[in-house]
């Protein structure tokens, strides 16, 4: 599923708490991780070389701890902006699966990479899939520590769909998550209040009663998978609101397609899958629409 891996670093600490995600990665498939680091200096070679000198050892001490999972990693030093690195070598190298970290209680309050919006950059370019891993950082002894949720990031799942084409291609990867991983999980769909509410209200328990039918189709799916607890919720209001607040019932990782219905209108206002991602306290894996 994820067989070849980009995990971008800018060798912080919050960096190095997001290596962990190394113990999932092998039940995923990963034959190959690609450690990403970019300078984000490409047109000024002789400041390049002096960064590229003094990030290398930490470069190689992060290869060693991945490499400790059996995993088979290989260093990458890209000379440019981060985002663009990032993007440009996941395209043209055939990654599966790209992970970045971020820490806080959300996206919009902080950023792990030192180049400010890099996370959020990615997030409206990628093409590929884009687990964002939730980190948390805490103090012991007067020291900050962070902390990963990669361990059990596979504990439960929320699946939100709309069922448009990119929730359903976001479904077939849950379909291999649960096969490999995930036992418990919830799958959710929002009846959108703002697009119901003036003209469609009466049809509400029609709307409901399909949604729900399509929800028991992809449980019996998952079932077969190997799944063991699956939940189904339909909600109505605001998605973004709603899947948020469901969010925070014990849940490890959200699962949702990074495109749906209306994707032209989307690159304006921002789809509800960025804004998930940018207010979530957990992490998120995005699974982009074919473009």
């Amino acid at each position: 599923m994820f067989r070849k891996v980009l995990i971008a670093t800018d060798i912080s600490k919050a960096s190095d708490a997001i290596l962990t995600c190394g113990s999932i990665l092998k039940n995923l498939g990963t034959e190959e991780i690609i450690l990403f680091y970019a300078l984000g200096v490409r047109h000024i070679d002789a400041l390049k070389y002096i960064i590229r000198e003094k990030v290398e050892p930490a470069l190689l001490r992060q290869m060693k701890v991945l490499e400790q999972y059996g995993l088979n990693v290989k260093l990458e030093i890209a000379p440019g902006i981060p985002s663009e690195e990032i993007n440009n070598f996941a395209e043209k190298n055939d990654i599966s699966l790209i992970i970045i970290g971020t820490h806080g209680e959300s996206l919009a309050q902080h950023i792990l990479f030192r180049f400010g919006g890099v996370t959020s950059e990615i997030l409206h370019s990628h093409k590929k899939p884009l687990l964002i891993v939730r980190t948390v950082v805490t103090e012991l002894n007067g020291e900050k520590c962070v902390e990963s949720s990669c361990e059990d990031l596979f504990k439960k799942i929320l699946f939100p769909t709309d069922f448009s084409e990119t929730a359903y291609r976001a479904f077939t990867y849950l379909k291999k998550v649960v096969e490999r991983a995930a036992k418990k999980i919830t799958l959710m769909h929002v009846q959108d209040k703002t697009k119901i509410d003036k003209y469609l209200k009466s049809k509400l328990d029609e709307f409901n009663r399909i949604d729900t039918e399509r929800l028991e189709m992809m449980r019996t799916a998952l079932l077969e998978q190997g799944a063991t607890d699956v939940q189904i919720k339909i909600s109505y209001g605001v998605p973004t609101k709603e899947i948020l607040e469901e969010s925070k019932n014990d849940y490890s990782l959200i699962i949702m397609g990074s495109q749906g219905r209306g994707f032209i209108k989307e690159i304006f206002i921002g789809s509800v899958s960025h804004n998930i991602t940018r207010n979530a306290n957990i992490s998120v894996l995005l699974i982009p629409a074919i473009r």
